[in-house]
């Protein structure tokens, strides 16, 4: 993937207004802690993370999503009608049908001829989806579109306190705690042809990226009914193999690392800057580790988001860039792996 027409206008972002902490949960955890002997402090030692958001109990993800976009185009003074397409790219969604995309483009107020869909690409949801309208914009189908998520943890994370308080099992433990890392927040990308909005606001030029995978290892996350399928009487589980996740994870990362290296030609100083999706510091650790990237180069937000699926990676962009940690002339690489197993790795000059 290449591209000389294609830009970030700007991003916009919600976060959840209800902070809770790993100790909060390791509070919850407290009858199997009991029975196994942990002591409060695990969740936040396994993870690096201190705590994650989430929204009220009664919502919707369309509605905060189109806050996200809404704020997006604020930022760039572009009008909705001005959009040709509108994506929704959560892990999340509010239903099987319609498509979570079309109210959120109601709500904003999207005109007749926008394309208006959801994808669906796990926690790379939203690279996803940029990938896609870059595709149209570099192509001239249209110019700008609106990429946008939101993803909401409460419900699921506490179906599964529920039940490792019930199994009193380690082995059960280490298939649901990556469960206990999920945050939830919305953003949104605005990607143009360079053409509208204020000539004063700063754009940053998609340059292009590779896309790899490895799908024969679908199967080490799944986010769904207990009983595969569509049963209609079934419960909503998560269950994860966290250690084959991240060592297959790395190896994919490394592959699809030289990929893009090749494929945009970089020189060995390059990229300046790293913002990946965020599950973790053994994650981030691990990824940066076995790619030889020095971490300073990177910016995290799990500590205080948690992993906010497809959304993690946009909203870490957005909030590096409100705090000067990414500056004009950088070459930032946008990359993570996700359930599939998918990898990108995306290459943007600031």
């Amino acid at each position: 993937m290449k591209y000389d027409k294609v830009f970030i206008e700007s991003f916009g972002y919600e976060l959840a207004p209800h902070i809770v902490t790993s100790r909060e949960i390791d509070e919850r955890l407290s009858p199997f802690f009991e029975t196994v002997g942990f002591v409060p402090g695990q969740l936040e030692a396994l993870t690096g993370i201190r705590e994650r958001r989430y929204w009220d109990e009664d919502h919707t993800l369309a509605e905060h999503a189109a806050v996200a976009g809404q704020r997006a185009l604020d930022e760039a003074g572009i009008s909705p009608k001005e959009l040709g397409a509108l994506c929704f790219c959560g892990v999340c969604q509010d239903g099987f049908e319609p498509a979570t995309s079309c109210a959120v483009a109601d709500t904003i107020g999207v005109g007749p001829r926008a394309h208006v869909y959801d994808v669906k690409s796990a926690c790379l949801g939203m690279i996803t989806g940029m990938v896609h309208v870059a595709n149209e914009i570099q192509l001239g189908h249209i110019k700008a579109g609106l990429v946008v998520s939101c993803e909401s943890a409460r419900q699921i994370v506490d179906a599964t306190i529920e039940e490792i308080n019930t199994h009193k099992s380690i082995e059960f433990y280490r298939q649901a705690v990556a469960t206990m890392t999920g945050g939830s927040g919305s953003a949104a990308i605005l990607l143009t042809d360079g053409t509208l909005g204020r000539p004063q606001t700063p754009r940053h030029a998609v340059k292009g990226g590779v896309v790899n995978n490895s799908i024969r290892h679908w199967d080490l996350c799944y986010w769904g009914f207990e009983h595969q399928g569509m049963p209609t009487d079934s419960r909503v589980i998560m269950r994860t193999n966290a250690q084959k996740v991240l060592d297959h994870g790395t190896e994919l990362a490394m592959e699809t690392y030289k990929l893009f290296r090749t494929e945009l030609n970089l020189p060995p100083d390059k990229p300046d800057k790293f913002v990946a999706h965020q599950v973790g510091e053994g994650h981030h650790h691990k990824f940066y580790s076995a790619m030889k990237i020095d971490r300073k180069k990177d910016f995290i937000t799990f500590p205080f988001l948690g992993n906010v699926g497809s959304v993690s990676l946009p909203i870490s962009a957005a909030i590096a860039d409100e705090r000067g940690f990414l500056v004009p002339g950088d070459f930032v690489a946008f990359l993570g792996v996700g359930s599939g197993l998918n990898c990108y790795f995306l290459g943007v000059e600031w």
